[in-house]
């Protein structure tokens, strides 16, 4: 291969509310998934001349590896976790944490807030990192009730905490755009551990997510 043939470098992609990370597109990855999606757009019957069909296929490659980057090997977050120095055994939650993922299903958004919590044992973890243990597990096919499985159980497996909860609220445009087409339906899931199986430090839980 000349150096005139040779593919371009690794592009990054900023992807917003990743924690600051960056996604790394193979231009090689692109095209061999943009050939699909072209065969996809041909079999619809849709015309490629069209300027704003063009480049349409590269475009919807460049997106779902994006999208799907939680698959790529190497992309689980580091997470630096720290001796709880301060003996802190009360509950630690984020909530309202934003994100957007794709059902396996149709291959089409579901996106909402999640709101996570834990109780310290012997270690704590970085405030910032909830985000990108969500944005892991959503950037690929998913299923909300495994989203919210997968996060609580990276929490016990890092932390072996006391206890630890994971709701999510979302809204399926699966749901929204077609089949019963409902707008605006929301669904909750809830992953419960350890402590939160108790009803007072459940409540409480669900006492912090009702205040604004």
């Amino acid at each position: 291969m000349t150096s005139r043939d040779a593919l371009p470098a690794l592009r990054p992609v900023d992807t917003s509310g990743d924690g600051g990370r960056t996604v790394m597109i193979d231009p090689a990855e692109v095209a061999r998934l943009s050939g699909h999606v072209r065969d996809l757009i041909d079999a619809l019957g849709l015309d490629r001349s069209d300027p704003n069909l063009e480049r349409t296929h590269e475009r919807v490659a460049e997106m779902y590896l994006e999208m799907f980057h939680g698959l790529k090997e190497g992309a689980e977050p580091e997470v630096t976790t720290f001796p709880n120095d301060e003996h802190y055994s009360h509950m630690v939650m984020e909530k309202d944490i934003p994100f957007y993922s794709m059902c396996s299903h149709h291959f089409v958004p579901f996106y909402g807030n999640a709101h996570i919590a834990y109780i310290p044992e012997d270690r704590i973890i970085g405030l910032s990192k909830f985000s990108r243990i969500l944005e892991f597990y959503a950037k690929r096919p998913q299923l909300q009730e495994r989203l919210t499985e997968q996060v609580v159980n990276f929490l016990e497996e890092k932390l072996s905490p006391r206890g630890a909860m994971v709701v999510i609220e979302a809204r399926h445009l699966c749901v929204e755009m077609r089949g019963v087409k409902k707008p605006g339906a929301l669904t909750v899931t809830s992953a419960i551990r350890g402590a939160f199986h108790q009803r007072p430090v459940r409540e409480e839980f669900l006492d912090l997510l009702r205040r604004s």
